[in-house]
C-alpha cells in the first residue's frame, strides 16, 4: 500500500498535522494517531459502555485514528488473570459498542492485539524461552514448536473477530518487551528451532502473524505493526535487525509501522516528564529512509506546534499521542480551529494514568478528571445559578472556578498572589516540569472566556466575603510549608522550599535538604541540574546511556551523566531509600537521576540542631555533621483554612478542597478531582 498525502495548504499553522493520509482504501483525516493506552475499562464487559463513551469523545474531538488499549488474543496472553481478551464470538458484542460509538462520530478505530508473554501477571504465561522477566514473579513456559503456531493462529483469530466487531483494522503489538518482541531478540529468545536461532528465525513469528492476518482480513483493513525500534535493554536488536524486521513486515502486508521505544523492564525513562519533548523522533526518521510504509512516531509529543515541526522535519508521517488525548479529547479539533491556547496540555506526570493502572485502578488524568469517567462526571448546566467565591488560584481553585462557571454560576476568584497557579508556579521551575505552566495557561484562558471575576493580588478577608453575600465559598487556599521543630530553625542558612523555588532565596554550594518526599526530590533535581533547553536531549541521552548512533544492541552505550556542581544531601527520617514517595511509575527514574547527579541520599536521619557549623544529626547511633551553607526544608505542609471558622460562624456555606482540605504529600490529581466533583454537585 503506497501512502498518498495532501500537500500542506491554506493559512493553518498546522497544515501538515491536519492533512489527510490515504493508506490503501482508507483515508485518515489527519496525522494524529491516538496511541494505545490501557485504561482498565477493557478488562470487564460491564465497563464497555464507559469505554465506548471514552473513545467517542476522542473521535468527536477529531483524532485521526484511534487505537484501543491492548486486548489479548487468548487466555495465556492476558496481562492479568482477568485482563481483556478477544478470542470467542461471545466477546464480539462488547467490542461492537466501541466501534459503533466511534463510527457514529465519524472516526476510525483499530484494536491493538497485545500478548503479554512473560510480562503477564499470572501463572499461565508463555514465551519464546522460559526466562522470567524482572517485572513479573511468574516464570513463563517455553512454547513448543507447535505451541508457537497455535499462538499465531490465535492472533489471526483475534484479528478476524475484531473485523467482525467492526474495527477498521488492528495493531499488532510487537514492541515494549511483550510476547512478539520476546521472540525477536536474543535477550529472551534462546530457541534453536525455526522460531529462533538467527535473526530470520527470530522474526519469523511477527512476519507470519502479519502475513496471515492480511490474508484473513483482506486488502482494505488497516494493519499497524508496532515495531520496537529501540529496545534500550542488553541483548536487544541491532539497528540492522530493526531495518530487516521493518522490511520483512512491509513485505508481509502491513499498512503502517508504529514506533515502539524501550522495554518495560528497561531502566531508562521514556515517557516521564524528565524526557525531553520529542526525544525519540530521530529513531523513526532514521527508519523512514529504509521503508516506504507510513511511519508513526511517539513519546512526549504534546502540542500541535511540536507535532507540526516533527512532520515538517520529515521524521514521520503521523504522530502518536496517547496521554495528550487523555488530557484533552478535543486536541485536534482545537488545533484545527486555530485555538491552541484552549488545549488542556498533558504534563507527563503519569499520576492519573499510569500510576493508577499499575495499582489496578481506572486510568484518568490529573488535569482532566473527566477522562475515562465520561459517563459518571457530566457537566450539566445549572437550573439555579448562584454566586460563588473561590478563594485560592492553585490547581484546586482553578478547577473549581472553571467547573462552576461552565455550569452557569457566577464566580469570583480571589488569589493573594499577583498570578494564578499556586503550587504549580513552584513545580514549573523544576527541570522537566516546564509543562506545568501550560495547565495554568489553560485554566486562565478558561476563566477569562467564561467571564469569571478575577481578584489577583488581593487576599480575601472574611468580612469582605461575608458582606458580598455569596451563596457559597470554596476554600482552595492550599498549604504552607511546615516549619522545622528544631533548635536553630531560624538560622540564616535555613530556607523553605517555596522561598527557594520562587527565587526569594538562593542556595549555596553545599546543601542539605530535609525531607525526601516528592517535594524534596524536586528540590534536589532543581539544585542538581544545570541544563539549558538546547542541551536537554544530549544531556538526557548521556545521563541514561542512549546512543543516537545506535552502534550496539538495544541502542545502549555507557552512561556519562553530568554530576551536580553542588554538594547535595537529600535526607529523610524514615527507614529505607530516600525519594520513594513520588510517582509509582516514575519515582525510580527520579531516584536514579539523582544518583547519576551524585546527590547523597541518606535515610534514618535523626535531626538534632542547626548552628554555624551546619546540620547536626544522628544516623545509626552515630553523630554526623553535615557541613553545609544552605538547608532547604521540605518537611511537609500544613493546610491554610483560617477563613473557614469565621465564615461558618456567619452562616456562609463553606467547602474546602485540595491542600486546604488535606495537607498530605502535594497531590494535584486529588485536588483537581475533588474540586471538580464538588463543583459538579453544587
Amino acid at each position: 500500500m503506497t501512502p498518498t498525502s495532501q500537500s500542506p495548504a491554506g493559512a493553518s499553522p498546522y497544515a501538515r498535522l491536519l492533512a489527510p493520509l490515504t493508506v490503501g482504501t482508507v483515508t485518515i483525516p489527519n496525522r494524529v494517531l491516538m496511541g494505545s493506552m490501557h485504561t482498565g475499562l477493557e478488562d470487564r464487559a460491564r465497563n464497555y459502555d464507559k469505554l465506548a463513551a471514552y473513545f467517542a469523545a476522542r473521535a468527536r474531538g477529531q483524532a485521526g485514528l484511534i487505537v484501543t488499549g491492548g486486548i489479548a488474543p487468548n487466555r495465556v496472553g492476558r496481562l492479568t488473570p482477568l485482563g481483556g481478551k478477544l478470542s470467542a464470538s461471545s466477546e464480539v458484542a462488547r467490542h461492537r459498542k466501541l466501534t459503533d460509538a466511534v463510527h457514529a462520530e465519524g472516526g476510525l478505530i483499530c484494536m491493538q492485539i497485545l500478548h503479554a508473554g512473560r510480562y503477564g501477571y499470572h501463572p499461565f504465561t508463555v514465551s519464546a524461552s522460559g526466562i522470567r522477566s524482572p517485572i513479573s514473579p511468574f516464570r513463563p513456559r517455553a512454547l513448543s514448536t507447535d505451541g508457537v503456531a497455535d499462538q499465531i493462529q490465535d492472533f489471526v483469530r483475534c484479528a478476524e473477530l475484531a473485523a467482525e466487531a467492526g474495527y477498521d483494522g488492528v495493531e499488532v503489538m510487537g514492541s515494549e518487551g511483550y510476547f512478539v518482541n520476546q521472540f525477536t531478540v536474543p535477550r529472551t529468545n534462546q530457541r534453536d528451532d525455526q522460531w529462533g536461532g538467527d535473526h530470520a528465525g527470530r522474526i519469523r513469528l511477527p512476519v507470519e502473524i502479519v502475513e496471515r492476518t492480511r490474508a484473513a482480513l483482506g486488502a482494505d483493513a488497516l494493519i499497524i505493526y508496532r515495531l520496537s525500534m529501540l529496545d534500550l535493554v542488553e541483548g536487544g536488536s541491532t539497528w540492522e535487525e530493526v531495518v530487516a524486521q521493518a522490511k520483512a513486515i512491509e513485505a508481509a502486508g502491513a499498512s503502517m509501522i508504529n514506533t515502539g521505544i524501550g522495554w518495560h523492564e528497561a531502566r531508562i525513562p521514556t515517557i516521564a516528564s524528565m524526557v525531553p519533548p520529542g526525544a525519540y523522533t530521530w529513531v523513526t526518521g532514521r527508519l523512514r529512509e529504509e521503508v516506504a510504509l507510513p511511519l508513526v512516531t511517539v513519546n512526549r509529543i504534546n502540542s500541535p506546534e511540536q507535532a507540526e515541526r516533527i512532520l515538517a522535519s520529515g521524521d514521520a508521517d503521523m504522530v502518536s499521542m496517547a496521554r495528550p488525548l487523555l488530557a484533552d479529547p478535543d486536541f485536534v479539533l482545537k488545533a484545527g480551529r486555530g485555538q491552541p491556547a484552549t488545549i488542556n496540555t498533558c504534563i507527563a506526570c503519569n499520576q492519573g494514568c499510569l500510576d493508577n493502572v499499575f495499582e489496578n485502578k481506572r486510568a484518568t488524568c490529573l488535569v482532566n478528571p473527566y477522562a475515562a469517567f465520561e459517563t459518571e462526571r457530566r457537566l450539566q448546566p445549572t437550573t439555579d445559578p448562584k454566586r460563588y467565591a473561590v478563594v485560592g488560584g492553585g490547581p484546586a481553585g482553578l478547577a473549581a472556578a472553571a467547573t462552576l462557571a461552565e455550569r452557569g454560576h457566577a464566580v469570583t476568584l480571589y488569589e493573594a498572589q499577583p498570578e494564578l497557579g499556586g503550587q504549580f508556579n513552584l513545580a514549573k521551575v523544576i527541570p522537566g516540569k516546564a509543562d506545568y505552566a501550560e495547565t495554568i495557561r489553560y485554566f486562565a484562558n478558561q476563566l477569562h472566556h467564561l467571564g469569571c471575576t478575577m481578584m489577583l493580588g488581593q487576599p480575601a478577608a472574611a468580612a469582605e466575603l461575608i458582606a458580598s453575600g455569596f451563596d457559597g465559598v470554596i476554600l482552595a487556599t492550599g498549604v504552607r510549608a511546615r516549619r522545622l521543630d528544631l533548635p536553630g530553625r531560624d538560622h540564616p542558612m535555613v530556607m523553605g522550599y517555596d522561598e527557594l523555588l520562587r527565587g526569594e532565596r538562593e542556595a549555596g554550594e553545599r546543601v542539605a535538604i530535609i525531607g525526601a518526599g516528592g517535594v524534596g526530590v524536586d528540590v534536589a533535581t532543581f539544585l542538581a541540574e544545570q541544563v539549558n533547553e538546547r542541551e536537554a536531549l544530549t544531556d538526557y541521552q548521556q545521563t541514561w546511556g542512549i546512543d543516537p548512533e545506535y552502534r550496539e544492541r538495544g541502542g545502549l552505550c555507557d552512561a556519562s551523566p553530568t554530576p551536580s556542581r553542588r554538594t547535595i544531601h537529600l535526607l529523610q527520617r524514615r527507614l529505607g531509600r530516600p525519594g520513594r514517595g513520588p510517582g509509582k511509575t516514575t519515582g525510580w527514574a527520579h531516584r536514579l537521576n539523582l544518583e547519576a547527579r551524585s546527590v547523597d541520599c541518606v535515610g534514618s536521619v535523626i535531626y538534632q540542631r542547626i548552628d554555624d557549623a551546619g546540620l547536626h544529626t544522628e544516623i545509626a547511633g552515630q553523630p554526623r555533621l553535615f557541613e553545609v551553607d544552605s538547608i532547604v526544608v521540605c518537611a511537609g505542609q500544613e493546610s491554610q483554612r483560617g477563613l473557614k471558622e469565621p465564615l461558618e460562624d456567619a452562616g456562609v456555606m463553606v467547602r474546602t478542597v485540595g491542600g486546604a482540605d488535606l495537607a498530605a504529600e502535594l497531590d494535584a490529581e486529588r485536588a483537581i478531582r475533588q474540586a471538580t466533583d464538588l463543583a459538579l454537585k453544587l
